[in-house]
């Protein structure tokens, strides 16, 4: 992408950003990536790019880990091991062995998760492990970085004499401190190591009684060091075991690095793609402290922000815990340039602002803070002029300086380029430059640049109404309260408010007056027509504001409503099944015993003789007395309580059993099945098996 000027994205604080982004990463190769983003404009390349972070954001909201943790620097490392006869020390070779088993982690993680990732997981596509890395390093070096004993046999056989030396020299070294303390010769009981040698502290005055060589004194004098003549010899010893012991590690270490030489190029990768996912990484969590998401992209030059955020603003006053007033707005082919007038403080360059860093970020492959139903297209060119730009080093004003852009403006705008200017025409004659203001904007429209102007001269409100492709913008402000409230709306242009600011900041009267007679009067009655614009629609907002607060409760009423009737007809149906179940198991225990009872009666009759007696037994079994005695009961007192009109059944109907004589009344037909309440119960019953019926008038009027 093309700025203009060179400082353009700075202009627009998108240096803030990468800062941000920068103290996210880990690794100094994501550090790099952040100091040399661009901003592409080939939208398969950005689409990939913001995918790659939207699956890492997901990712981070999960609960599996993303195994990316090998943060060291290993250029210098990975320079070594390219030329030849080089030697890596032990803790270099440490760092490749976590460099390679990081990898291997990070290939495992995505084989685990199978199809998903797909963005993420092609950066790794080309990546081949070799196991053989680690597996070599960890056969020479221990985790801590230290040449194995193992390494080789003679490494292997030196440190063992080197043991069997040391130990040697520590009994003698014992038994020689135990005679010089007997003796009141030692400075220090301990033993003490000068110049690589072990040696005593003695008391000056007896230097010349103890034998062995002098190595130095103390500040004082009153002590010397002298390493013991019974000593000297195990101590070259250990010396010469200790230099062999280096060239043969020094050695282990040229031989392993040779060896790991032809991995160079898996090990260079490995490095780049660790750094990678670093950096895709800080983009995420920046992502998510923005609460920022993926819009879509568009090939043509366009935008249509939706609850978008300054991602600066929005950082800050989340830190403070106050609330960002979002914006929403929307550029286009038929609606390219958007003039925004308001008060000075209202939020125009904000808004100004926030449109260009959200394209920035957008082209430099970052998630931003706004509606994932935002759509930002692809513009090649970005050109600004905010700000005071004069320059004393060139002796120009800061007229003279805002015609030097608008002439670069002039030359190279185009329909791929998105513009921003601040103040358009300020700095000079209103007349004149409301005139030069005018002139540019029409040709910026004339070419299909997309961008926005801000600006106090009425004239360039009032063409946005006679140019295609020109939009009036407003910010909305409180007179009453003399509050900005930082909401664009778009259609409509907005008031300055200077007499009313004046009157509120206590400017005398007087002067307010004189002012609005010198004020000419087309300029003073459009302000003042836009000003009650303005204040009608900040009110009739609040009444908006109200009145879905209204529908809000409305609606949440409704649903805790529906709630308690889903909930009584819940209670209503588990209390029918429960009466249902209770019976079903009645009726089981009835079939159960009557199955006992029938072979009974089958075993009676095979041994009875009179089976008339048997037959009566079963006819007790099957047709109990009590229960005909209790039906007989129940039809005697229905007959008695209602009379029998048959006919087909009907909603309402009181309805009386053909069996058990029960009366209830018919709440639901449902084909050849019906609801029935009994007191307070419903059955769900065959409607073949009852009755209409009618009370009796003799039990109307006893009741």
């Amino acid at each position: 992408m093309q700025l203009y000027p060179a400082h353009a994205a700075e202009a627009l604080e998108f240096n803030k950003i990468c800062q941000l982004l920068k103290q996210k990463c880990r690794t100094d190769l994501a550090k790099e990536r952040v100091e040399k983003l661009k901003f592409h404009v080939k939208v398969e390349y950005v689409e990939k790019e913001l995918l790659q972070t939207r699956e890492f954001v997901s990712v981070l909201r999960g609960s599996d880990y993303f195994p990316n943790d090998f943060t060291r620097n290993v250029k210098k490392e990975l320079k070594l091991l390219s030329l030849p006869g080089a030697v890596l020390g032990g803790d270099q070779l440490l760092a490749f062995h976590q460099l390679a088993t990081n990898t291997r982690d990070i290939l495992l993680w995505f084989k685990r998760h199978d199809i998903l990732f797909a963005n993420l997981r092609a950066l790794a596509e080309k990546i081949a492990y070799e196991k053989q890395i680690p597996e070599y390093i960890s056969s020479v070096i221990d985790d801590s970085g230290v040449v194995r004993d193992n390494a080789s046999r003679e490494l292997m056989s030196i440190r063992s004499e080197l043991a069997s030396a040391r130990q040697e020299l520590r009994k003698a070294f014992e038994g020689i401190l135990r005679r010089l303390n007997k003796q009141g010769y030692l400075a220090d009981i301990s033993e003490g190591f000068l110049n690589g040698r072990r040696v005593v502290a003695i008391f000056a005055e007896h230097k010349r009684i103890v034998k062995g060589i002098l190595h130095g004194e103390s500040d004082s004098q009153r002590t010397v060091f002298i390493e013991p003549e019974e000593t000297i010899e195990l101590n070259n010893e250990i010396y010469s075991l200790e230099r062999a012991e280096s060239r043969e590690i020094q050695r282990i270490l040229a031989e392993a690095t040779a060896k790991l030489s032809v991995y160079h190029p898996q090990l260079d990768s490995y490095y780049h793609l660790s750094g990678l996912y670093d950096f895709i990484r800080a983009k995420a969590q920046l992502a998510l402290d923005m609460d920022a998401d993926m819009p879509s992209l568009s090939p043509h030059p366009h935008i249509h922000l939706i609850k978008a955020h300054h991602p600066l603003l929005f950082l800050h006053n989340k830190q403070q815990g106050k609330p960002t007033v979002p914006l929403n707005l929307k550029l286009d082919k038929n609606e390219r340039v958007l003039i925004i007038s308001g008060p000075n403080a209202g939020g125009k360059t904000v808004s100004m602002k926030t449109v260009g860093i959200l394209v920035l970020m957008t082209q430099a492959g970052m998630l931003i803070p706004a509606s994932p139903d935002s759509e930002i297209g692809i513009f090649k060119q970005l050109f600004i002029h905010i700000g005071d730009t004069q320059s004393i080093e060139h002796e120009l004003s800061t007229y003279s300086a805002h015609l030097r852009d608008m002439k670069y403006f002039m030359n190279y705008a185009n329909g791929k380029t998105l513009f921003f200017i601040d103040e358009l025409g300020s700095g000079s004659d209103p007349n004149l430059g409301g005139a030069f203001a005018e002139a540019i904007v029409e040709e910026l429209a004339r070419r299909h640049s997309v961008g926005i102007i801000t600006t106090h001269y009425l004239n360039l409100k009032v063409m946005a109404g006679k140019v295609q492709g020109i939009v009036n913008g407003a910010m909305a402000f409180d007179e009453e309260k003399l509050e900005p409230l930082y909401r664009l709306t778009t259609g409509k242009p907005g008031s300055s408010y200077t007499f009313a600011i004046a009157e509120r900041t206590g400017l005398p009267q007087p002067i307010i007056d004189r002012a609005k007679k010198l004020t000419e009067r087309g300029h003073f009655k459009l302000d003042n027509m836009l000003h009650q614009t303005e204040q009608q629609s900040v009110r009739l907002n609040d009444k908006e504001k109200e009145l879905d607060k209204l529908i809000k409760e409305n609606t949440r009423l409704k649903k805790n409503y529906e709630e308690l009737t889903d909930k009584e007809r819940l209670d209503q149906h588990y209390n029918t099944l429960k009466l249902q179940n209770k019976i079903k198991k009645e009726e089981l225990d009835y079939l159960r015993d009557m199955e006992r009872k029938f072979k009974q009666i089958i075993q009676d009759w095979k041994k009875a003789e009179n089976k008339q007696d048997v037959i009566q037994a079963a006819e007790n079994v099957l047709f109990k007395k009590k229960q005909i005695q209790s039906n007989a009961a129940a039809a005697k007192k229905a007959d008695k309580s209602y009379d029998v009109i048959g006919g087909k059944i009907s909603i309402g109907d009181l309805v009386r059993n053909k069996d058990n004589h029960q009366v209830g009344k018919v709440t639901e037909i449902r084909d050849k099945r019906g609801i029935v309440q009994i007191g307070h119960m419903p059955f769900n019953v065959n409607l073949e098996e009852w009755l209409v019926v009618k009370k009796k008038e003799k039990e109307k009027k006893g009741s």
